[in-house]
């Protein structure tokens, strides 16, 4: 029998394990250390920060098609936000600061968002041209074209997984910079 009062209830949050698993491993991703040693990403906070905006982005793209994905999404989301706020605090911004900076976060991850979305709908090199402004200062394009073979092949390994294995967190991200740029050598890498 439906209890006719459900839909005054709190729709259901996903677990809490299952919100840090799959944020502890984007953090962890967003940190590789080849991104900015052979991919051209500055080791900056900025550097930082902007990798871990393009790997939420992906990853937030394979969650937003399961079942119950828009709350998994949210939550994810929010959980960046959270660690965004710790990180300020924990810098000493202060309290009447702290809200600006993270409407400056949110501001940033939707525009980078956008942007993305957009250059996926186009193709690999407008993406590598994207992630070339928002990641690289508009520099380097050789390197934002394997920074965008390194995203194409990340959101290919998303896809490939069934919602059990993203729920579990039980997927990695490919190595940064193994991932070949043009179609000549995806096709020379594969057997």
């Amino acid at each position: 029998m439906l209890w006719p009062f459900n839909h005054f209830r709190k729709p259901r949050t996903p677990p809490r394990g299952t919100i840090e698993a799959i944020y502890g491993m984007i953090v962890t991703q967003a940190r590789e250390p080849s991104f900015y040693r052979n991919l051209g990403v500055s080791d900056t906070v900025n550097g930082r920060f902007d990798l871990l905006i393009l790997h939420l982005w992906m990853v937030l793209q394979r969650l937003r098609p399961m079942a119950g994905g828009g709350a998994l999404a949210q939550a994810l989301f929010d959980r960046f936000c959270e660690d965004m706020d710790g990180n300020l605090r924990e810098m000493g911004v202060g309290d009447l600061t702290v809200p600006k900076r993270m409407q400056a976060f949110g501001e940033a991850f939707y525009g980078r968002a956008a942007a993305y979305d957009l250059a996926l709908r186009e193709g690999a090199e407008a993406l590598a041209q994207a992630l070339c402004k928002n990641i690289l200062n508009g520099g380097q394009i050789d390197q934002a074209r394997r920074l965008a073979a390194y995203a194409e092949a990340a959101l290919a390994e998303l896809a490939a997984q069934d919602d059990s294995s993203i729920l579990a967190a039980s997927w990695k991200f490919p190595v940064p910079d193994s991932c070949p740029t043009s179609r000549s050598d995806r096709e020379a890498a594969t057997p």
